[in-house]
């Protein structure tokens, strides 16, 4: 059994360190936030996250980050993305080198442009730093439902070793050596899920959603090629596997927010209402600002970036998508002949 932190009590975190702490794991689990602390001490249970599912009390809940890095075989990181940089700075000088990290979470920087595992890496050089993405919802994870998802690393040997430390009868673990196409397509997916929301809120219906969620496919790919991306990855779980998850469920965060958009809302009602970090707010300028850096076209991105920081009207949005200039589905494909008679 291996001495396992998690850096964020958020849903995610705290459903991880109950399922480990379920297999026998030594489990801490580790909040800035007071309150949030507090709370899990006295309750046992994430009341604003995941009401009814409760801690096993041999998980140590606590806000000593020194105490949550001491000694530990696997740090996870399980905060929201925009406090990865933070989180790691603070916790650098608490860790040894070949410290093994796996970071969680899943967005990418505004200001570098960079990947949260490049983010580690940069803040913690001595660490060895894996990922951890796929169609996950913390509270299906948190009452045992079955559940897929992948690893990557630079190291087969860690990829092993946090598949051996997550597996479970109910949780499936595949490991992968393609880290920028599964940090990708768990950031992309999240601004695509953004985009479905307000579609879901404008009343549109299943063909809307189908044809969103294959065309977002194919923007993920494009960026994920030109960034060096296996297709085979944007194919899987962390890729496809994510976006249909998070576009089609009541528990994204993100496809909520694009609900109460397409509702009427505006962006900073929607993001109060939902009450959680959306991670694809955060991610979209990122995201845009990469698609222009490779050359890629992204016209879901780039409207729901218009919406959302430029104030964008939603139902002109869907029609610039509608009514951009014809082209073949796949460019590359062709004709024996020309077309014609």
């Amino acid at each position: 059994m291996g001495k396992i932190s998690f850096l964020g009590a958020g849903s995610w975190g705290t459903a991880l360190a109950i399922m480990l702490a379920k297999q026998g794991h030594e489990v801490i689990l580790w909040s800035k936030i007071e309150e949030e602390v507090t709370m899990l001490l006295k309750n046992r249970e994430h009341k604003d996250r995941l009401p009814g599912i409760m801690l096993p009390d041999s998980v140590v809940v606590t806000s000593d980050l020194e105490m949550a890095c001491a000694d530990r075989d696997l740090l996870v990181f399980t905060v929201a993305s925009p406090f990865v940089r933070s989180t790691a700075k603070m916790a650098a000088p608490l860790l040894p080198q070949g410290q093994r990290i796996v970071n969680a979470a899943k967005g990418i920087e505004e200001a570098s442009l960079k990947t949260l595992r490049d983010i580690l890496v940069e803040e913690i050089p001595q660490a060895d730093v894996s990922v951890f993405s796929g169609p996950s919802h913390a509270e299906e994870v948190a009452i045992g439902m079955p559940t897929t998802v992948v690893v990557g690393s630079t190291n087969k040997a860690s990829a092993i070793y946090i598949q051996e430390i997550f597996m479970n009868d109910n949780f499936r673990v595949y490991i992968s050596p393609d880290i920028i196409g599964i940090e990708l397509g768990g950031s992309v997916k999240n601004v695509i899920a953004l985009a479905a929301g307000v579609c879901d809120g404008l009343g549109f219906g299943d063909n809307t959603k189908a044809a969103l969620i294959t065309r977002g496919i194919t923007e993920i790919s494009r960026l994920g090629v030109a960034m060096g991306a296996k297709m085979e990855t944007i194919g899987g779980l962390s890729g496809i596997g994510d976006l249909i998850v998070t576009c089609t469920s009541n528990h994204s965060r993100n496809h909520n927010a694009g609900y109460l958009i397409g509702q009427g809302r505006s962006v900073k009602e929607a993001l109060e209402e939902v009450k959680q970090v959306v991670e694809g707010v955060y991610s979209a300028k990122a995201v845009y600002m990469l698609a222009k850096k490779y050359n890629v076209t992204m016209p879901i991105v780039e409207q729901i970036c218009q919406v959302l920081f430029e104030g964008a009207d939603v139902n002109e949005a869907i029609k610039k998508l509608l009514t951009r200039d014809r082209c073949m589905e796949y460019p590359d494909l062709g004709w024996i002949d020309d077309g014609k008679a």
